[in-house]
């Protein structure tokens, strides 16, 4: 694991196809979002470490250098934690792939040209908790992206833990061993609907169990991962694709009836009409084993 500590700061080294700018459009795309803050190029997010809680601050130094600094901290900051704190940061932009077989498909390929072109260095971001990337999967079916961001800021603002610094409150999201104690009533300040309170709850429940988890999902196939998670009631083709891209990093991860893909590629092919899947098919052929990242840098064209 390549990083070194200075004091109580972590310097990450990055990879060459990193840009800090790409990378910060698209965390600030929505000025909703509740589970980070990003102010004159710094982000600082509350993170959970099992039983630990830190505030950090992100920043960057010229697309080379990552460096992590603790601003708070509920105990000591131990070796661990740091190398826990570096995985994280590491799986949340992607930092361990090299993408250079990317960007050799998408330069010669018609259709992801222009967005290469325009967002180069971006990764595609993750949501490293299981359980926070399957709600968010859950939170945004079948409704506009800045409801979907609204109901997890409720969701977070009901039941997360917060940290405050300088009078702000940085929020750490729920974890499922708190809402598997929940029932749908203990939603009814939330505007998602009843089934989708089930869906989360039930969510929950099976990781408290131990029937789902993301060490298990990681070690298992692609197919066999997609099938376990499909049999997730509340669970669909495209939350589980989500799962697989954003959170277990499968590169051939590919929402392919995702709206936002289809219109992507309706603007950038100046179609009429939305393309059909059997069309986006046909386009997507060359892009094996980097279906997620050409879906994302598609979907970046849009918002």
């Amino acid at each position: 694991m390549t990083f070194r500590t200075l004091e109580d700061d972590i310097t990450i080294m990055l990879p060459e196809d990193f840009d800090l700018e790409a990378n910060l459009g698209y965390l600030t795309r929505e000025k909703n979002e509740c589970m980070y803050e990003i102010e004159d190029g710094f982000i600082t997010k509350a993170i959970a470490i099992e039983k630990a809680r830190f505030l950090i601050q992100i920043s960057v130094i010229a697309n080379k250098q990552m460096v992590v600094r603790f601003l708070d901290a509920a105990q000591p900051v131990e070796e661990w934690h740091r190398e826990e704190i570096v995985k994280y940061i590491r799986e949340w932009f992607d930092l361990d792939r090299d993408i250079t077989p990317f960007y050799k498909i998408a330069e010669a390929d018609p259709l992801l040209k222009t967005p290469v072109e325009k967002f180069r260095g971006l990764r595609v971001i993750g949501i490293p908790d299981l359980f926070e990337a399957l709600c968010w999967g859950v939170l945004g079916q079948q409704i506009n992206i800045a409801f979907a961001y609204t109901l997890k800021k409720q969701l977070v603002e009901a039941f997360g833990e917060c940290m405050e610094w300088k009078g702000k409150k940085y929020w750490i999201f729920p974890s499922y061993k708190q809402i598997s104690q929940r029932t749908t009533s203990d939603f009814s300040n939330i505007k998602m609907t009843l089934r989708k309170s089930e869906y989360v709850i039930g969510i929950a429940k099976l990781m408290a169990s131990g029937e789902i988890s993301k060490e298990e999902l990681m070690k298992m196939s692609f197919q066999d991962a997609e099938k376990k998670l499909t049999q997730i009631r509340g669970v669909g083709p495209w939350t589980a694709h989500y799962v697989l891209m954003r959170c277990l990093r499968f590169g051939s991860a590919f929402p392919i009836d995702d709206v936002g893909l289809m219109n992507a590629i309706k603007v950038l092919r100046k179609m009429d009409r939305k393309p059909t899947k059997n069309e986006i098919m046909a386009l997507s052929a060359s892009w094996k084993n980097w279906e997620s990242y050409a879906t994302f840098y598609l979907w970046r064209t849009l918002y």
